[in-house]
């Protein structure tokens, strides 16, 4: 339960629909995807890439500091979001603020080019170890903005983001921080990841013979397909959160809940999402259910997961539903960093009085506004958490 309400201060991104806010609402407002192919290994996959002029900035922030030159890009891009939203927010490097900043799969490119290495010569490079860790994100953030704060890194699959903002209410509630940067980086387009979505038979595939999946290789939340439809994307975003009212808040945190499925497979959740139904409802417990107006869903696009969170919503609203989207059939899933994307999400339609919804998916529950929005992530062993969000006015 929260004690206060917690402000966001400000938000950044970096994803397949850019990093300027103005850029970011007008792909929103466009109906097409930012899912395209890339070729790995002589075979063309469905992605979501960033876009080559922010490939250009981490380039250069590689040559700033000649260690930078040897972190992975989950560090780079998390170093580069995190210096935007601190500098929006107004925090000073004399303030004391904490850092949880994670991800599913952490330094993934770079991991795999030291194995490959390995395989190859018997032999590693000397930060082989140091610049592989997961907790190395944390760490090299707080170095950059010489924060004094504490620095937590974490990976709790696909909910890394929003376990970061779970983690950081209960810090600022506690007293023992009045400031947090928190959010999650993934840089995961490898052929060997991609490779493992594929093992699971949860993967798109170009040359799939269904003739939607040309205008939007993901079907996320599409409760008639046939077949799985994920689509790997690469983005990093965090916010800064502070406690009670703020003048500069972009929106509130006002309900927080999280629940753990018990496990029938070794990556579904249940077929009604008791994760879901325990985590929305623990995030809800102060607020109507006729106050939220939308829910920004994690849907991956996978048959079971869409189907079973769907379910778990119509269990919590009963017929009486919120407006309900997803951002993945536009820029895939994000692994760790999807929640927070998702939050971004919210916060932008709050902000537009705007509902952006799934152009294959006709909205039968129409709101007038949009002031209260429950998001939603949950990944591999069960592990969900709903964040309610409130508009600022």
């Amino acid at each position: 339960m929260l004690h206060t309400k917690i402000a966001i201060t400000s938000l950044a991104s970096i994803s397949p629909l850019g990093k300027n806010p103005e850029s970011i609402w007008e792909h929103y407002l466009s109906p097409q995807t930012l899912i395209t192919t890339k070729a790995f290994k002589g075979k063309n996959e469905y992605v979501a890439r960033i876009p080559a002029a922010i490939r250009t900035e981490i380039d250069a922030l590689r040559q700033e500091d000649n260690k930078y030159k040897a972190l992975d890009e989950t560090v780079l891009m998390a170093i580069l979001v995190s210096r935007k939203a601190v500098s929006e927010a107004g925090w000073l490097e004399s303030d004391a603020f904490g850092i949880n900043i994670g991800s599913s799969r952490g330094a993934t490119q770079l991991f795999e080019k030291y194995h490959q290495e390995f395989l190859e010569t018997g032999k590693t490079a000397t930060l082989t170890s140091p610049t592989t860790t997961l907790g190395n994100i944390a760490s090299w953030i707080a170095h950059d903005l010489k924060s004094a704060g504490p620095e937590i890194s974490h990976s709790i699959t696909c909910s890394t983001a929003l376990h970061a903002i779970l983690n950081a209410v209960a810090w600022l509630q506690s007293g023992m921080a009045t400031k947090f940067l928190v959010g999650g980086s993934e840089a995961p387009l490898t052929a060997f990841t991609l490779a493992q979505m594929q093992a699971l038979k949860i993967y798109a595939h170009p040359n799939d013979s269904q003739p939607e999946l040309a205008e939007w290789p993901c079907r996320a939340f599409d409760l008639t397909k046939t077949k799985n439809t994920m689509v790997l994307g690469e983005a990093a975003a965090v916010a800064c959160l502070e406690v009670g009212d703020k003048p500069n808040a972009l929106g509130y945190i006002t309900g927080i809940g999280y629940a753990t499925d018990d496990l029938q497979h070794n990556i579904s959740i249940s077929e009604e999402a008791l994760c879901f139904q325990k985590s929305m409802a623990m995030a809800l417990q102060n607020t109507p259910l006729e106050a939220v107006d939308a829910i920004v869903m994690h849907a991956p696009g996978t048959l079971k997961g869409d189907t079973s969170e769907y379910k778990a919503i119509q269990k919590i609203f009963g017929e009486k539903l919120p407006m309900l989207t997803t951002n993945k059939w536009k820029i895939g899933h994000t692994f760790g960093a999807s929640g927070m994307l998702n939050l971004e999400l919210a916060l932008f339609m709050m902000q537009h009085q705007t509902f952006i919804g799934i152009p294959y998916i006709q909205e039968p529950n129409p709101r007038k506004a949009i002031r209260n929005v429950l998001i939603n992530a949950v990944g591999f062993g069960g592990n969900a958490v709903s964040v309610l969000l409130s508009r600022a006015f």
